[in-house]
């Protein structure tokens, strides 16, 4: 069965859109599924679109921008090595290292993404909450 439904329209904070197409510009940038591919690009140009008519380029964006995709691309790396190591059954204390990379890298990433949504004055704000480490 088949149904074809109207996409939601929801607002979203710029970080988050921000976030969003530097993920899909890595994925773009490792993925070699012809398949996959097309959706990943699909998807890019529906959000570049949004991009276009919502949010004002500045230097200030481009800089947090490009610490974004660092960010994410560090985050890829991680969990392709921490896949390595359960494919592999290794569980040492490099695993351990990685394992809490993740979160370390994740609280990065957060902490760019609230500085977009500041730049802008975003309506809608990610907060995060977790105990300290």
């Amino acid at each position: 069965m088949t149904n074809t439904v109207k996409p939601p329209m929801v607002e979203i904070a710029i970080g988050e859109l921000i976030d969003k197409i530097t993920i899909l510009q890595i994925k773009s940038e490792n993925i070699s599924d012809p398949e996959k591919l097309k959706n990943i690009r699909f998807e890019i140009t529906v959000l570049e679109q949004a991009r276009k008519e919502c949010v004002p380029a500045s230097p200030e964006l481009a800089a947090l921008e490009a610490e974004l995709k660092a960010v994410n691309k560090q985050i890829w790396d991680i969990e392709d090595a921490v896949r390595d190591c359960e494919r592999n059954g290794r569980f040492d204390e490099h695993f351990v290292a990685l394992a809490r990379s993740v979160y370390k890298t994740n609280d990065k990433r957060a902490a760019v993404k609230k500085k977009i949504n500041e730049l802008f004055n975003s309506r809608i704000v990610e907060e995060k909450s977790y105990a300290a480490y």
